[in-house]
């Protein structure tokens, strides 16, 4: 090997040294270029198969590192866009309480508007909580008005509905519990 060879060998392993800063196996034994540089001597063949296995179990250990935090990542990005897509729904809720409001005042016209907004919203996971004669979940139901009854308690009247977005509540049912 010639000199300039070796030392742009030991330049890189320098180089490859830095970037894997911390690394404890790759530490233990000096590289191979610097080990012919300080005593020209080749390093035994034990030397060469324990530098390798030191540098291969770095490289194992860092793409495991690496392949955990792309997943985590992937994760952390599925959580924030599900969480936006829940604001964005949460913002029209007003819109179909109103169209419910219409609807009960006697507005036949404003019925298609509401259905689409609410069909299009529900193929994307939007369910109503609007179950009279359920029974009632503080999880998913806001009891105001209780009037006595026997039994478990039920929900007698749904004074407005609740939602829930793909099995997360995002506004409990105003309701009239019997029980």
């Amino acid at each position: 090997m010639s000199d300039e060879a070796a030392a742009d060998l030991a330049d890189e392993e320098l180089s490859n040294e830095e970037a894997a800063e911390g690394l404890t196996d790759a530490e233990a034994e000096p590289p191979v270029a610097e080990q012919i540089e300080e005593t020209g001597e080749l390093p035994s063949f034990e030397e060469l198969l324990s530098q390798r296995d030191g540098y291969l179990n770095d490289l194992q250990r860092v793409t495991a590192e690496f392949a955990n935090y792309r997943r985590k990542a992937a994760e952390r990005q599925q959580e924030t866009k599900a969480m936006a897509a829940a604001d964005i729904v949460e913002r029209v809720l007003p819109v179909l309480d109103a169209c419910d409001a219409a609807v009960a005042q006697g507005a036949t016209d404003v019925v298609p508007i509401r259905d689409a907004l609410f069909g299009a919203l529900e193929k994307e996971g939007l369910a109503k909580l609007d179950d009279p004669g359920a029974p009632f979940d503080p999880n998913c139901h806001e009891a105001v008005v209780h009037e006595p009854g026997e039994g478990e308690a039920v929900i007698a009247e749904v004074l407005r509905a609740g939602y829930e977005w793909n099995s997360r509540v995002l506004r409990p049912a105003m309701v009239k519990v019997r029980g």
